[in-house]
């Protein structure tokens, strides 16, 4: 692997948990299933070598769920990744069920969420996982009950490190009373700011933010992203995950891609270094 095969590393890295590191700029794999998030890809072999150039440009953290395809992305990743090299840390969740494309339903049952925590182990070829985040908090079963199951599992050695997805402060902060959690993940991005008070309290206390759809929601008045992108022969994707990265040490972003030659893209955001005054006027955009 040559130095120009991994820019990923210019993101940085953060440490999971605060002993697992990570390189900043990861990938989602939402993208690699079919149409509607069900079923498998258009193109197997592309979906296959999307993750195996990951590797090769120093990407290392790989966010995934039971729920795309569903099993369709945990099995791509072993089919392309297994055995995992040291330094790849692959997070998965539970907690949606999928009844057909664009479908989904919240589960929280705790012995639903161990079953699946367990087939997830099976689908991805380990003996721990690395990250294992409770994709929705199910308002019909308590908190407490959800957490304190995946806490359970965190105990017998199952899972490393335990994480939460699309929760609020209060929500966080009633969790961590249950058990240590890690990372958070929530829908962020220059369009999409409902997040900006959880980002304040994870990067207060060292919690890995993950922001998912993290370039989809791009909202610009004025033309200033596509400015700031031709001011560094950039694309605006590539402009909207650099500014992601600049704006907290614990920011992860995770985008998704199905080809290569734009994961390549994405990935190059990792060494685009914003001025301050850049990051604070692409900050106004969703205000």
């Amino acid at each position: 692997m040559t130095s120009t095969d991994t820019v990923a590393a210019a993101s940085g890295t953060f440490a999971i948990g605060g002993e697992l590191p990570v390189v900043r700029l990861g990938y989602g794999t939402m993208q690699l299933t079919g149409p509607g998030v069900w079923g498998p890809p258009e193109d197997h072999d592309e979906a296959v070598r999307v993750l195996r150039r990951a590797v090769e440009l120093g990407i290392t953290f790989f966010d995934t769920a039971d729920s795309y395809g569903p099993v369709v992305a945990e099995e791509l990743l072993a089919e392309a990744l297994h055995p995992y090299a040291d330094d790849v840390v692959i997070a998965t969740k539970a907690g949606w069920t999928r009844q057909g494309p664009g479908q989904w339903t919240m589960l929280g049952q705790p012995a639903y969420l161990r079953q699946q925590v367990e087939l997830s182990l099976r689908r991805l070829r380990v003996e721990s996982i690395d990250l294992f985040q409770l994709h929705r908090i199910d308002p019909a079963y308590p908190l407490e009950d959800q957490v304190g199951e995946l806490r359970a599992m965190q105990e017998e050695g199952k899972i490393r490190h335990l994480g939460l997805s699309e929760i609020t402060v209060e929500q966080l902060e009633a969790a961590r009373a249950v058990a240590p959690i890690a990372t958070v993940q929530n829908r962020f991005s220059l369009g999409t700011r409902t997040a900006d008070d959880l980002l304040a309290r994870c990067t207060e206390l060292g919690i890995g933010f993950i922001p998912w759809r993290p370039v989809k929601d791009h909202l610009d008045d004025g033309g200033v992203l596509q400015e700031v992108a031709a001011a560094h022969d950039a694309s605006v994707t590539q402009v909207a995950l650099a500014w992601l990265l600049q704006l907290s040490p614990v920011v992860l972003p995770i985008p998704g891609t199905s080809r290569v030659a734009h994961l390549e893209e994405n990935t190059a955001a990792a060494g685009l270094t914003l001025t301050d005054d850049e990051v604070a006027r692409l900050g106004t955009l969703a205000g």
